[in-house]
């Protein structure tokens, strides 16, 4: 899971956020003078760019504001959170423009997203070796 830094809201989990697609698209000058070629391309083709690429995300849940981050496609390593209309960040200086918790996986050992531990069932309450609790309801259940 993603930890993602808004500039409103600061850093909130990955849920929160819609993604809009690439960032920095300009619209077309005159729309009315494109070919239908010309307009399809505007409106479909994005760039599919393996490594740093610039997106738009949305704070959805919290204060739905659009922002630009800089993110390599690869490792999910988030590189530079910055409002719109600011021209995006080279990719080599943005880790100083990046929020320090920007980006960051769960690094636990029973994270879904990197660990390979299972979660830990020796607190759970079910005894195999009991079987006159299983074949009766508790007390106060009904039929």
């Amino acid at each position: 899971m993603l930890l993602i830094s808004c500039p409103n809201c600061g850093s909130r989990d990955e849920t929160e956020f819609h993604y809009g697609g690439q960032a920095h698209v300009a619209y077309p000058e005159n729309p009315n003078d494109l070919t239908d070629r010309e307009w399809a391309e505007y409106l479909f083709y994005r760039d599919n760019t393996k490594g740093t690429f610039a997106e738009r995300w949305l704070h959805s849940t919290g204060c739905r504001q659009w922002f630009n981050m800089l993110r390599d496609t690869v490792t999910y390593d988030i590189q530079a959170v910055y409002p719109m209309g600011t021209p995006r960040p080279a990719a080599a200086g943005a880790a100083a423009v990046a929020a320090p918790d920007a980006g960051t996986a769960s690094t636990a050992p029973d994270s879904t997203t990197t660990g390979t531990a299972a979660p830990s069932t020796t607190a759970t309450s079910i005894s195999p070796t009991s079987t006159a609790s299983s074949t009766t309801a508790p007390e106060g259940a009904t039929k």
